[in-house]
């Protein structure tokens, strides 16, 4: 990614006098206002996301993330305290299949090139830090292109349960993910179900991806 266009959209957001709710302009203005294509200002927006300092709503646009003890990533923060590795994969065996049979029918042209765009981009990640932002934007989109709110909702409370409870001692190696790493193949297999309009196809590659992950904890 460039970080110029980062470093654009931080500065725009420190000085723009966005509406009461915080809702920022569409991408394409942003885009031209910055002179880039939409998929380098995605990118942006999706770090800043993983940061905590937007959101993004289907249908609705992106938002600067509240400033509030009783939003959703102090939710997560709170149940992620009473919450085990093992219990945190139970919900998600449960959640994500389901979302992304979902997504096979009603992911858009452009949300199935940008999880081939993160699928890509996770494999030449250098460190687990950033390996761990891109796949928690993946799982994110996933949710996005099922086109359930409510589903929507779940799936970030628990993405950001799991990433706090699983990724804390992975994102401490001084070593990225291998070349061969399980997850590179089977986010493949996921998105090519999707992009197939398989949904039985799209929920198998989810359940063998999360049996996966849940087998691999346990080797760690």
């Amino acid at each position: 990614m460039d970080e110029t266009t980062l470093g654009q959209l931080r500065a725009w957001l420190s000085d723009a006098q966005l509406p009461e709710d915080g809702r920022l302009p569409p991408e394409r203005e942003l885009a031209d206002r910055f002179g880039v294509k939409r998929a380098e200002l995605r990118k942006a927006l999706a770090v800043m996301e993983g940061e905590g300092r937007l959101r993004r709503h289907v249908g609705k646009g992106t938002f600067l993330a509240k400033e509030d003890p009783a939003d959703v990533p102090t939710d997560a923060a709170i149940i992620a305290h009473r919450t085990s590795p093992p219990e945190a994969m139970q919900a998600r065996i449960i959640v994500e299949p389901e979302i992304a049979r979902l997504a096979a029918l009603k992911a858009t042209s452009a949300q199935i090139g940008e999880m081939k765009e993160l699928c890509l981009q996770m494999r030449h990640a250098k460190t687990w830090g950033e390996y761990e932002h891109l796949d928690w934007r993946f799982h994110n989109l996933l949710a996005e292109a099922s086109g359930n709110n409510l589903l929507l909702e779940i799936q970030r409370l628990v993405n950001g349960v799991r990433r706090a409870v699983v990724w804390g001692h992975l994102a401490k190696r001084p070593i990225g993910p291998s070349p061969d790493y399980h997850s590179f193949d089977e986010h493949d297999a996921i998105v090519e179900a999707i992009a197939s309009r398989d949904r039985r196809g799209a929920a198998d590659a989810m359940r063998r991806h999360l049996n996966s992950t849940a087998s691999t904890m346990l080797d760690d």
